[in-house]
Parts: C-alpha cells; structure tokens; sequence
C-alpha cells in the first residue's frame, strides 16, 4: 500500500473510527484505516459494555437513543442483552440528586421513571438495604465489549475499506494532495485525515502538529467467577460509581468510576488496591451476595474526555479536510452514531444532530502546554 491514495484516511480502528470508516465507504469513498494494535482493542473492546441511557448526559441523550439503537440492530454479532436498568440512590442526598438527573435525562427524551426503593427490590430481589429512591429504564442492558473488533472487522471488510492492524503511525505530513501518513511498514496520502485514536488522542494531534485538550482516565473493570442467577437487569450508582451486571455464563462484571494508573503511551494500566477496593465494596454493598464470589480479573480501561465533558467531533481549525472524534462521555453507547455523524460531514452533508467542533477550545501547537 506504499505510495497509495485514498479519499480518507483514518488514525484509530475503535467504534467511532469504524464507525466514520464505514459511512465514508457506505459513501462511495475510498478509505484507510490504520490502528496501531487490533480493532477494538482500546476503550471499544475492554469497557465494561453498558449501554445504559441513565449514565448519560442530557445534552448527549439524542445521541445515546441513537447509538443505543445501532448497538440493538446489531444484536447477537455483539452480545446484545436488553435486560432493563436500575440506577440507585442510599441516602437522601444521593436521591434528590437522583430525582434531578431523572428529570433532565426525561426532558431529553429518555424513557427513564422513579421508582421507590421497594419497588427497586421487587424488580431485583437480591439488591440490598436501603435504598432511598431509585430509577428504571427499560431500555438498559449491555454488549459484549469483547466482540467489538470481530464485529467491526467483518463490516469493514464488507466495505472494503483497506484496514491495517497492529501499524503504529509515526508521522504525518501536510502537502498538496492532503496527508501523507507514515506507519510502521506502509505509507499512503489521504486527501481527508480524520484522528480517532481514543485515549491516544493526544498523540495523534501531536504528529499534526497540535495540542488538543485530552484528559486520560483508567477506569478499573472486573469479572468474578461464575455465580447463580442473581440480577436480572443492569445495576449503576447515582454519581456513577457503579455499574454491575450478570453475564448469561453467571460471571458478574464490575465497574464504574474507580481509577486505576496508567499512561496510554506506557502501555497497559495498573489497578491501584484503592481503587479495586472501593469498587468491590460499593458493589457488594449493593448486592451482599456478591460477598461470596470470588474475583477472577481485574484491568484498566483508558477513557479520553475533555474538559468539558463534551465530545471533540468535528473540523479542526486551521487544517482544512483533517478531523477530529474522539472525548465521548459514554462513547461505547454513542460512538456508532457519533461515527456516521462526523461521516456526513466529510462527506460534505449536514449531520442531522450538530457536532462538537474542536473550534472551542484554543489549540495550541504541539509542545506549547
């Protein structure tokens, strides 16, 4: 592929890079693909696979009930589960918050209702006591993260967009035809360039040349042995400490907001003891029988944000035909949609649902902060 041209090229074989990969070549444009590991082998394939519209921002939730319909769409080949959700809240604190956030998340158009604490136990027996007040969706369930890069492997192959896995990019050139990007072994020129590297994020403007504003978080996720059937539906926390799920195998998956260590460009995180600790406690508290079982693994998951919590989706300034996604708060969930989003616009259509333009934050070139 040395010296080839193509219509796009891509940094970045997650979700959202598949994703835009995909509406480009659905399209009619020809497309690169390049990703420094395997497809789905950041965020889109070690998260823990909720797709739950009660983790979500108002301002994103359009975003989300789409997202969450594309993941439904492609049901089995992802280990799609709509099993319901119950988000929780202990204190009194924590429910009035509860009753704000239900009311914000409804307005945007979530099927989401409060529920008494009873009620939440009628729902999911095993849960434990108390809980002041507590909220359902219907809708909620999960993926399995794991089948992430088979499933976008085989759609992007169907698509004929020309993947390149395990090519790490070491270099990017503006010149007149558009990029030219230098991996591992292969070259090519991309009259389009779009950066869709996840925690990696950071890098990726760096070789063109710009600072944007990512911050890396190590989220711990982990699965205990195989136990009997005791939850039915997902279980979150208000302030999104929380989230746990029984798998069809019996395994339970435990995550939430918990921080491990780690710097993506170090390699894998580290799960700090406190951070696991906290977590454990949190979900045994809300389900006590989790007490018997007995943990098998524990990882970090890397998630990029920016500042403002809302996601980097758009044109970068002041380089035409380069573009960014990336920073998606719930972006396993969003980033299908978010990904045919940006798509529209390379391809020069107006996205039904605005974008996130990187134009407001200051980029600062490479090195500058």
């Amino acid at each position: 592929m040395s010296d080839a041209s193509f219509d796009a090229v891509i940094l970045g074989g997650g979700v959202m890079g598949s994703a835009v990969a995909l509406r480009l070549a659905e399209g009619g444009m020809r497309v690169a693909l390049f990703e420094q590991q395997a497809l789905g082998a950041g965020a889109s394939g070690v998260n823990a696979g909720t797709l739950s519209l009660q983790t979500k921002r108002a301002a994103l939730m359009p975003y989300a009930l789409a997202g969450h319909e594309l993941w439904r769409r492609a049901g089995a080949r992802v280990g799609y589960r709509e099993t319901g959700g119950l988000t929780l809240a202990f204190t009194p604190d924590e429910a009035g918050a509860l009753e704000e956030l239900v009311e914000q998340r409804r307005q945007a158009g979530a099927p989401i209702e409060l529920i008494h604490g009873d009620r939440a136990r009628e729902l999911e027996p095993q849960l434990g006591k108390p809980i002041e007040a507590a909220s359902y969706c219907a809708l909620d369930g999960y993926a399995n993260a794991s089948l992430t890069g088979l499933y976008y492997r085989g759609l992007l192959a169907e698509a004929g967009v020309h993947v390149r896995e395990a090519q790490r990019v070491e270099t990017i050139d503006r010149e007149s035809r558009g990029f030219r990007v230098h991996a591992t072994s292969e070259a090519c020129i991309g009259t389009r360039l779009v950066l869709a590297g996840g925690a990696w994020l950071k890098q990726a403007g760096a070789l063109l040349g710009i600072s944007l504003p990512i911050i890396v978080r190590a989220n711990i996720v982990s699965v205990t042995e195989r136990m009997p059937p005791l939850l039915r539906g997902v279980v979150l926390h208000t302030y999104g400490r929380l989230t746990l799920k029984q798998k069809p195998n019996g395994t339970f998956l435990i995550g939430g907001a918990w921080q491990g260590e780690g710097d993506p460009t170090q390699g894998p995180g580290r799960v700090t003891p406190e951070g696991l600790i906290g977590n454990l406690r949190l979900a045994e508290y809300a389900l006590p029988p989790l007490a018997r079982s007995r943990l098998i693994r524990s990882w970090v998951g890397y998630e990029a944000r920016a500042p403002d919590v809302l996601p980097l989706v758009g044109e970068i300034p002041d380089y035409p035909n380069a573009y960014v996604i990336g920073a998606v708060l719930g972006g396993y969930t969003i980033g299908p949609y978010i990904g045919r989003l940006l798509g529209d616009a390379v391809l020069g259509q107006e996205p039904e649902l605005a974008l996130f333009p990187p134009a407001r934050f200051d980029l600062a070139p490479a090195g500058a902060n």
